[in-house]
């Protein structure tokens, strides 16, 4: 699983591609929607998958893996899985992490994850649209103290035009158009955006 048609193949062929009018979780609507979800709940592909992005990293020192809770939480754990271990005295591997959103909506760190100053962390995340998930835990992690030397993601869909502060790769890069609500040329023809995962449509504008 190295080429990029490979890598497509795979995500269409369990459905974690799909088309129709959506909206995306970074407030934008697409006719093009990834769930990354629906590949990675197969353990050999989530895998080949964690594998696939970890060695994009291979002349990086990284002591863990952070992902933004929900969708990266999977893909964060298999890449830290194939990463190797440095230092590692409880014989555990790479600890995979992840930051998700309090009471108040705000992204940190809980459930008893702590980072020890100056840890080498790689954020890893399924799909980047805007990549503001992934900057949000780019902060936290610096915010608790480590230092963020990469970030990485199943699938970029804005076909590279994304800029972090730091070194960034995808398995897979994919220029697919998204639009504001207001500007959805979609919900202009009179359908409905769809949230995936969710059992509501919100009205075309």
């Amino acid at each position: 699983m190295s080429t990029r048609d490979e890598l497509l193949t795979t995500f269409v062929m369990t459905g974690a591609v799909s088309h129709g009018h959506v909206e995306l979780s970074a407030d934008r609507h697409s006719s093009v929607y990834e769930q990354c979800a629906l590949v990675l709940q197969y353990p050999r592909f989530a895998e080949k998958l964690g594998q696939a992005l970890a060695a994009l990293f291979s002349d990086a020192r990284i002591d863990a893996v952070v992902s933004p809770a929900l969708g990266g939480v999977i893909i964060g754990q298999e890449v830290a899985r194939a990463l190797p271990s440095h230092g590692d005295a409880m014989g555990g591997g790479v600890p995979a992490m992840f930051v998700e959103r309090d009471a108040g909506g705000v992204m940190c760190l809980r459930r008893g994850f702590t980072l020890k100053p100056d840890t080498h962390v790689l954020v890893v995340e399924d799909v980047w649209t805007t990549g503001g998930s992934t900057q949000e835990a780019i902060s936290v992690v610096e915010e608790a103290g480590g230092r963020v030397v990469a970030a990485g993601a199943l699938i970029d869909r804005s076909g590279g035009k994304i800029e972090f502060p730091v070194e960034s790769n995808a398995l897979l890069e994919l220029l697919i158009e998204s639009y504001e609500p207001d500007d959805c040329p979609l919900c202009r023809q009179g359908t409905a955006a769809v949230k995936p995962g969710s059992r509501y449509a919100r009205s075309a504008s």
